[in-house]
């Protein structure tokens, strides 16, 4: 079967990329010829725009323009390397369309040909950002008589806003097999009238450990505590700070935010990352995809809240597998945590939840 798949492509983040590359693996081994769909709207497409005015007080005349391109381009030309090393990894591993979609509507005047689309994972529904109201990422342009599939699509967030509803209901209500990553997105659907939506895990569980390991990863042979911190948030460095001196090891990082680590890797690319994560003695986190890959590569880690209120997801994972004592909110939970997770029993729970999500995809791609 000819299968497309429609998620935030190329946005130059660790986890958007690997979830992207694990479902069209995942579906590869099924069977299919998986191919993402190379959409790219302007609001995703500006991420390394070296001309790019970000705030209209510098954009009134030539001269504030002048001088406020003159601070920013050192900076941004230097983070050229990580988009690089992001193009690297898609081109390398990343099957996408030849086209380039720019627009929902060029997708719906040259639809890209399939026998299936699916639309996921990750934050393709959060509204908090615009691809959340996007119905690009609800399917709208896959036609009435092709299979639809919504794998681990995630709002990120516990309620949508009043004036989304009917769009949500309206858009989710024609994909012929729903299921979300939240239990969250359970409920937001469910109270919009909308049944058997289904909660199935993240794309990069339905990949074995041996599969990950597979990947040419640097070696990063040192001992080190890895700190994927978005929000400079205060209790990740005291936790940092105390595991460094509880495994005498130096504090590393790929958030250019980290001013405290020993060592910097936010130029990058995922591999690199993923070395990261599995080579660290410890983690100390508030991303999600963070959290899954520790859980894969069966590392101790704790997690923190985001300042943004899209936590849903990294709560909802860790209640499933009886984790939720990892997500610390005080300062006070920091200086007693002592925790050692036990993956004999993590696992059980773990693969359990991967079997379900995967029947789910199994029996929707059937049809």
């Amino acid at each position: 079967m000819k299968i497309k798949t429609i998620t935030c492509h190329e946005v130059y983040n660790y986890g958007a990329s690997l979830q992207e590359y694990a479902l069209l693996i995942y579906l590869e081994e099924l069977g299919h010829q998986a191919m993402t769909i190379h959409y790219k709207p302007d609001y995703l497409s500006q991420h390394f725009n070296l001309w790019r005015i970000s705030s209209p007080k510098w954009n009134k005349n030539i001269i504030l323009r002048f001088i406020y391109l003159t601070i920013k381009l050192p900076a941004r030309i230097k983070i050229l390397k990580r988009k690089r090393s992001f193009d690297k990894f898609s081109e390398k591993y990343i099957k996408r369309t030849q086209k380039l979609y720019r627009t929902n509507d060029d997708l719906k005047n040259d639809i890209p040909e399939a026998d299936a689309y699916i639309c996921g994972s990750d934050q393709i529904w959060n509204s908090f950002f615009q691809n959340g109201k996007d119905p690009a990422f609800y399917l709208n342009f896959a036609p009435d008589n092709k299979l639809k599939i919504s794998y681990a699509a995630s709002f990120a967030i516990d309620q949508i806003a009043e004036e989304l509803k009917s769009f949500v209901k309206k858009s989710v209500e024609r994909i012929d097999h729903i299921s979300v990553r939240e239990t969250s997105g359970v409920t937001i659907l469910n109270d919009l009238g909308v049944e058997n939506v289904l909660q199935v895990m993240d794309p990069v569980f339905l990949l074995k450990k041996e599969a990950w390991n597979e990947f040419e990863l640097p070696m990063i042979d040192e001992n080190f505590i890895f700190i994927y911190d978005f929000d400079s948030n205060i209790l990740v460095k005291k936790m940092a700070m105390k595991m460094k001196e509880k495994y005498n090891a130096k504090i590393y990082t790929v958030n250019s935010n980290i001013n405290y680590a020993d060592r910097n890797f936010n130029l990058e690319g995922p591999e690199t990352y993923l070395s990261l994560v599995k080579n660290a003695k410890f983690i100390v986190t508030n991303s999600f995809h963070a959290v899954a890959f520790s859980l894969i590569f069966e590392k101790q880690f704790v997690v923190f809240n985001r300042v943004e209120k899209i936590n849903t997801r990294m709560r909802d994972l860790l209640q499933s597998i009886s984790l939720r004592n990892l997500l610390l909110l005080s300062e006070e939970s920091v200086t007693t945590f002592n925790y050692t997770i036990d993956y004999t029993q993590t696992n059980i729970q773990l693969n359990k939840l991967v079997e379900k999500s995967k029947h789910f995809l199994n029996q929707a791609l059937e049809e």
